[in-house]
């Protein structure tokens, strides 16, 4: 979570919303980034989905079936369907986000059943102080 509060912390200096993920595998870093969604003009330019994409080139597989997805807030709906798309083991996060959040908060698509894949979700790591980066970022917008 450390290097995905890192990239949060980046993205935030750079007038983006403090997300950060990192995608890791057997304990190794493979990918890592922050949002880019104002710099790049891009809605679909979160975290979750530049780290999952950056992920799957390094390894050469879009299944990513023994990777763990760590964001420093709770995956929308649209980064969950990522990390199911890429088979994530296991998806694990700092702040929950009540208002869109698809891994237990609002929707939980990491465990719906009626899908063909599950993944592991472990919620509330560093959550404060994940939680605190986005406060502090929208209280300075304010």
């Amino acid at each position: 979570m450390g290097v995905a509060i890192v990239e949060a912390k980046a993205a935030g200096e750079a007038g983006e919303t403090p997300v950060g993920a990192v995608v890791a595998v057997d304990g190794r870093v493979v990918a890592r980034r922050g949002n880019e969604r104002e710099r790049t003009g891009d809605p679909t330019a979160h975290a979750e989905i530049l780290a999952l994409r950056d992920a799957a080139a390094v390894l050469g597989e879009r299944r990513l079936h023994r990777a763990s997805l760590v964001v420093t807030l709770e995956p929308c709906p649209m980064c969950a369907g990522a990390a199911w798309a890429a088979q994530v083991e296991r998806i694990v996060f700092g702040a929950s986000d009540p208002r869109a959040g698809a891994t237990g908060s609002l929707y939980n698509v990491a465990v719906d059943v009626r899908l063909n894949h599950t993944s592991e979700v472990v919620p509330g790591v560093r959550a404060v102080e994940c939680a605190e980066l986005l406060t502090d970022f929208f209280a300075s917008r304010r």
